[in-house]
């Protein structure tokens, strides 16, 4: 597949592409800040864990 057909199968990507709605923004937003929270309530359990077993000389 050459630089020119892969350029065509994006613009037609592109024209088929919509923008998202209010709701569907709204819902993208939560999940990613519900990931978000839940990696960094992982990252605060472990180092909890890890003050726990090893002290706090780290």
């Amino acid at each position: 597949m050459g630089v020119k057909d892969w350029l065509s199968q994006a613009a037609r990507t592109l024209k088929l592409a919509v923008k998202p709605g209010r709701e569907e923004l709204w819902l993208s937003v939560k999940i990613s800040l519900l990931g978000i929270g839940a990696v960094g309530l992982i990252g605060f359990v472990i180092k909890l864990l890890s003050y726990a077993v090893g002290g706090a000389s780290s």
